[in-house]
């Protein structure tokens, strides 16, 4: 783990928000690549694109009202299927409501998507 030079780190490492994300995209895709049979969705592939807004200034102390943590956490999840659409519906709602990190970040609002990649 790092962090970028300003912080004192090296730069050169993931830095443990960075881990955080990298945690949550590997349970989503882990998550519905168990969950695809239960639905009959044949995945080729499936990658995972996420983002987090965390503002500096709470985490340095320089502002009192900003958060400390991450407010908000985006991914897109790109799937390469030819399964129908409403089959991949049914296998995001489950995923959405069975995947351990993001239940574990339930305090932070997640929001996310699905593509079909051709």
């Amino acid at each position: 783990m790092d962090e970028p030079e300003a912080l004192g780190g090296t730069n050169t490492g993931m830095n443990p928000v960075e881990l955080l994300l990298s945690a949550l995209g590997g349970c989503v895709t882990i998550s519905l690549l168990t969950f695809a049979p239960k639905f009959d969705v044949k995945i080729q592939d499936c990658r995972v694109e996420l983002e987090g807004d965390l503002d500096p200034d709470g985490f340095l102390g320089k502002n009192p009202a900003a958060r400390v943590g991450v407010s908000h956490v985006r991914f897109t999840i790109h799937l390469k299927t030819d399964a129908p659409r409403e089959k991949v519906q049914q296998l995001y709602d489950y995923f959405e409501k069975h995947c351990p990190v993001a239940d574990t970040l339930k305090g932070v609002p997640i929001s996310g998507v699905y593509k079909i990649d051709a």
